[in-house]
């Protein structure tokens, strides 16, 4: 009886999707080998052997490492943008800001590999370019404008729009790293209360 053949490798599987599948899985093989080894796992023979290419693969895709290293935080911070802006606009820019803050964190579980070189220095030395800059503030500005349409609505503190999305960045942000770090088993108890809380100290009842 014939032995079954091998499964595909994960370069293999992406081929068949094109260059645009491949590029992420090397990036997604990358960013799990750096969240669970540190920077030093990412040599290129290692992230090729990883999904089943050589390092052609990875020349023609980023240049050398660090245009890999470039990409990782780009694509970070473009996941993180796309799933602040799939959050449906509600009526009453509060929910919509609140709602943004619960995206923040969901994004920061479903990509924790990622989240340590978006905010942390994993990489000792990387300095993200221009390119990699404009991505990570884009999602932000997501952030930022929310606020400002609360201040608009006339339902924000008097404050400087922009220091209140930063605290209220900060105060999530914090959240999740406790969170990721596992000292929060009652995280999704205490989130609600974090919403809660900048519900009443960012937000004043509209006049009448």
């Amino acid at each position: 009886m014939a032995a079954n053949p091998p499964a595909p490798s994960a370069f293999q599987q992406a081929q068949r999707q094109g260059d645009e599948a491949i590029r992420t899985s090397l990036l997604d093989a990358a960013s799990r080998l750096l969240a669970a080894e540190g920077p030093q796992s990412l040599a290129l023979r290692r992230i090729a052997a990883e999904v089943g290419c050589s390092t052609t693969v990875l020349y023609r895709m980023f240049g050398g490492k660090a245009g890999l290293i470039e990409a990782l935080y780009i694509e970070g911070f473009e996941r993180f943008r796309r799933r602040l802006a799939a959050v449906p606009r509600d009526p009453d820019p509060r929910a919509y800001l609140r709602e943004l803050g619960l995206a923040y964190r969901d994004n920061a579980l479903t990509e924790r590999n990622y989240y340590g070189l978006m905010f942390g220095e994993p990489v000792p030395g990387f300095e993200p370019g221009r390119q990699a800059f404009d991505t990570a503030l884009s999602a932000y500005q997501i952030l930022e404008d929310a606020v400002v349409d609360c201040a608009a609505a006339g339902l924000l503190i008097d404050a400087e729009p922009r220091h209140v999305a930063v605290s209220f960045w900060a105060a999530v942000h914090g959240f999740v790293s406790l969170e990721l770090d596992g000292h929060l088993p009652d995280a999704d108890a205490i989130i609600c209360t974090l919403m809660q809380g900048a519900s009443s100290g960012f937000f004043v009842t509209p006049r009448k």
